[in-house]
């Protein structure tokens, strides 16, 4: 059973900085491509970020230069850090293999005050 656990959110004002967790169970962990996906009020889910197994890194243009994905296979992890952050950078945040499992996580709220 895949679990998708995300954390690291919170409230920030704008031009400030959160990194986000994303702890990856069920899975071998170093074979997968991940991704990061946000979910803005009343928006659907937008793909953010992508890391492959090997380590290639592509960000969206909404983000590119202020976001940056990674991981850390000893602990199955993968992150977010986010800098210069814009009020409309606001949803819930969610991680998900490339191609997605089946089960999303929680996800991890951030809100970025203007």
């Amino acid at each position: 059973q895949v679990q998708l656990v995300e954390s690291g959110g919170g409230l920030v004002q704008a031009g400030g900085s959160l990194r986000l967790s994303c702890v990856v169970s069920g899975s071998d962990f170093t074979t997968i491509d991940m991704a990061w996906y946000r979910q803005a009020p009343g928006k659907r889910r937008d793909f953010i970020a992508r890391i492959s197994s090997g380590g290639f890194r592509l960000h969206d243009a909404s983000v590119k230069g202020r976001f940056t994905i990674s991981k850390n296979n000893t602990v199955n992890t993968v992150y977010l850090q986010m800098s210069s952050l814009k009020p409309e950078d606001t949803g819930v945040y969610y991680c998900n293999r490339i191609p997605e499992f089946e089960s999303w996580g929680q996800g991890t709220q951030v809100t970025v005050s203007s």
